[in-house]
């Protein structure tokens, strides 16, 4: 015992360190809870509150006292307070280079970086000329150029941690200036850090280790790839890893982080690189962010955050000079900051009001300041006390600023931030299609994951993907078992929810994944009927989701007739399409021996044929916007079947096009014809006219998509022609209705059985006819303070 005491505790210390820095983690955990409570009713994130915790704890006010300094600032808690940061700051790079998006940032890789370039090099211009006042000031004799360096990262830094944090919590993450502010925080906070580890280390032999860094983050990489996928086929039937495995792999990332930081480097780069090469796919990449991201945004982030408070001491601001000081350094920052990204803005056609919100959110500072000022350059430059609490009151303060600014535009202009993208229709093939994909029980999973990849056919229409498992709340039954005695004891309450139907959908979507490289983001809604529905358009609504895609309560049985499944289902769907923020397609999943299921998309190379259904009215225009996209896969064949009222002159009767009869996409006279069908029709309005003309040009002349007309009188006839294509095609796209009185129609609601399908896709659906391809019924986004019609 006594060992363990001298070991753990000075003989000066009060209280032993570990002890003292448990105190101070728990106390800011819990004064940062009590701030979040006072200060979110004032629309403030939890950040502030974290931030303000620490500064309440830290010499400021709490620890000004003489006995709770003693017991807080301990001579022997220097080194734990490195340890600790250390593990922190490698968990939490890890982490955001795993949860990154690599495809938006790709894509607009020019955007994010002239953002990031704007604001970091206007920062750093202002840092170099404060740098010479701030340099007269100093009483000790120092190094000028590396102090002006270190002064200029300060200035041009941005905290990627508490961007990230901000955005999550003003539910900007999905947004596009969300997404732009993160990218751009990210690119800024790693190319200060990779500046300041060559500012350091510039010699000789430490580029030597550099280069050594360099390798072994590359060896890292490789070898958590083929460990990942070592691991995924070891657990195929198992949702996470087992804690060991994971263990390893953090360990892995530990070793090889202290050896970067043995040699003189920081390891927050080489750990965000391997992150961000770690692969997506599989049970590996879903037990590191289910494991990470609760204990790191609720406990580790906090705490973070909450230190960088806590080490600033606003009561040693005495004198004049200090205060003026302070002052001069955070409106630099603001101005830098705002400026540089207006200008970036500005040449990118952003609007103003948006280059102002990114210039407030990339203006705040974090613990990597701390690195830049600290210990961490020690070797080269030391910076006197008053100089290091000036500057990190100015950080302190500038990003309490800053982050109650954000918080204030989010709240002010909620349109900035707001979903525009709600319907296919409004947007282009290039724009990216966010999809909510939802499923009950596994049988749904391969209609949803044929979709998905009909929908990722070509490159240039880039697709974010989530799939929710909607899990009914029931009444937990109580079990004799000891918790011990159960078969997987890992799983915890939450996991039960679901049964086996959980490992089944994951094991579905791992295949997938792996086969496909498309990355599937998997969420998990656990409610009653009543209200599944709130929490699939909540969802949609934070992830701006463009379509969401539900599953029909029915389901194939082996002799081909639909069964009913749980009426929830049925009553959860019909909310959603009420309640929804964007278009919903509901998928009636179907495919006997005469006509390939649609499904078989991902398991075979054949050619399957998608029909899309035209009558006319908003709902089947989406549907038509829905089928450009999917018509890029190279296996499928898509053809646009368009519904027309044949015309009755003098009591003859006209003649209805055969069903093979379709455009001749070479001839002059044949797209002459359909120019002027297109216009022509008196039961067809301007609008569908419009855009009909449209989707021809673009897509029939060029002979991408085939387009054949069906001329019928009234809605028997329009039955008879659906039963004749039948047998035709594996998937049939069309609107649920939107389409007002139409005479193509009329009679085919008498038999609705459905109205949750609409009319045409009712009859689509309906076991009584012989169609035997899948459906998909899509709707639009209504905006309910139109007055809509409906079939």
């Amino acid at each position: 015992m006594d060992a363990t005491h001298s070991m753990f505790c000075r003989q000066q210390d009060l209280v032993n360190p570990l002890s003292s820095m448990g105190m101070q983690i728990s106390l800011i955990l819990v004064i940062s809870h009590i701030f979040n409570v006072v200060l979110r009713t004032l629309g403030q994130p939890g950040s502030i509150a974290q931030i303000l915790a620490g500064v309440v704890l830290g010499p400021t006010a709490l620890s000004h006292i003489k006995q709770i300094h003693e017991v807080f600032f301990l001579k022997s808690t220097n080194n734990y307070y490195e340890v600790v940061s250390f593990f922190c700051r490698i968990l939490i790079s890890f982490l955001f280079g795993l949860e990154m998006n690599i495809q938006y940032t790709m894509l607009n890789l020019r955007l994010v970086s002239l953002v990031a370039f704007g604001g970091a090099v206007v920062g750093g211009l202002f840092g170099l000329g404060v740098s010479f006042y701030l340099y007269g000031q100093m009483r000790e004799t120092t190094s000028m150029p590396y102090f002006c360096m270190i002064i200029m990262l300060i200035l041009s830094y941005t905290s990627s941690p508490i961007v990230i944090r901000l955005a999550a919590e003003m539910r900007l993450s999905a947004s596009n200036m969300g997404r732009i502010a993160v990218s751009s925080a990210l690119i800024t906070e790693m190319g200060c850090l990779l500046l300041f580890n060559v500012i350091v280390n510039w010699r000789a032999k430490a580029i030597l280790r550099g280069f050594g860094c360099i390798v072994i983050t590359g060896l890292v990489v490789l070898m958590n790839k083929y460990l990942a996928l070592w691991l995924n086929k070891r657990h195929s039937n198992q949702k996470y890893l087992k804690a060991p495995e994971l263990l390893f792999i953090l360990f892995i990332l530990v070793s090889s982080s202290m050896v970067t930081e043995i040699w003189g480097f920081n390891s927050i780069i080489s750990c965000f690189v391997v992150g961000l090469m770690f692969p997506r796919e599989g049970k590996t990449a879903r037990t590191l962010i289910h494991k990470l991201d609760y204990s790191i945004y609720n406990f580790v982030l906090p705490v973070y955050l909450g230190y960088l408070g806590f080490q600033c001491n606003l009561i040693a601001l005495k004198n004049l000079n200090d205060l003026t000081n302070v002052a001069i350094l955070i409106l630099l920052s603001i101005g830098s900051k705002l400026s540089g990204t207006l200008l970036a803005c500005h040449y990118l056609h952003i609007p103003l009001s948006e280059g102002v919100f990114l210039g407030f959110i990339l203006n705040t500072r974090g613990y990597a300041d701390l690195l830049f000022f600290g210990a961490a350059s020690k070797g080269i430059i030391s910076f006197p006390a008053e100089i290091y609490n000036v500057l990190l009151a100015a950080i302190v303060i500038n990003t309490i600023i800053s982050g109650m600014i954000v918080a204030f535009l989010t709240k002010g202009d909620e349109k900035m931030f707001a979903n525009n993208h709600t319907a296919l229709e409004s947007q282009a093939v290039e724009d990216e299609l966010r999809i909510l994909a939802c499923v009950y029980d596994p049988r749904q999973i391969s209609a949803v994951l044929a979709l998905v990849l009909a929908i990722n056919g070509s490159g240039t229409s880039p697709s974010t993907t989530y799939v929710m498992h909607l899990i009914e709340l029931v009444k937990k039954i109580k079990s004799n078992m000891l918790y011990h005695q159960k078969e997987n004891p890992e799983l915890s309450d939450d996991e039960e929810y679901g049964g086996n139907d959980i490992a089944e959908i994951n094991d579905a979507i791992d295949t997938f994944t792996t086969q496909t490289k498309i990355l599937i983001h998997q969420k998990k809604a656990v409610s009653s009927f009543p209200t599944l529905y709130e929490d699939v358009c909540n969802d949609a609504e934070d992830l701006h989701i463009t379509i969401i895609l539900i599953p029909f309560h029915k389901h194939q049985r082996i002799d081909g007739k639909l069964e009913s499944g749980k009426e929830g289902i049925r009553t959860t769907n019909q909310k959603v399409l009420r309640h929804a923020p964007c278009s919903v397609g509901v998928i009636v999943e179907r495919g006997l021996s005469r006509v390939p299921s649609f499904s078989q998309l991902i398991a075979s190379d054949g050619i399957l044929n998608v029909a899309t259904l035209f009558f006319g009215g908003s709902d089947d225009r989406e549907a038509i916007a829905w089928s450009i996209r999917i018509a890029q896969h190279s296996r499928i064949n898509l053809t646009i079947i368009r519904f027309l009222l044949a015309s009755l002159p003098q009591g003859e009767t006209q003649p209805e096009r055969n069903e093979h009869e379709s455009i001749d996409h070479e001839s002059n006279d044949h797209e002459t014809d359909i120019l002027m069908s297109l216009s022509g029709q008196e039961t067809v309005n301007e609008i569908d006219n419009t855009f009909m003309v449209d989707f021809y040009n673009r897509y029939v002349a060029s002979g991408k998509i085939g387009y054949i007309e069906k001329f019928v009188r009234n809605g028997a006839q329009t039955v008879e022609t659906l039963k004749e294509i039948g047998e035709m095609y594996s998937l049939f796209i069309v609107g649920k209705g939107g389409r007002g009185h139409c005479s193509l129609t009329i009679g085919m609601s008498d038999w609705e059985e459905c109205p949750e399908l609409g009319t045409v896709g009712d009859v689509l659906a309906s076991s009584e006819l012989a169609i035997h391809g899948s459906v998909l019924v899509i709707q639009q986004h209504r905006d309910a303070k139109k007055n809509l019609m409906h079939d």
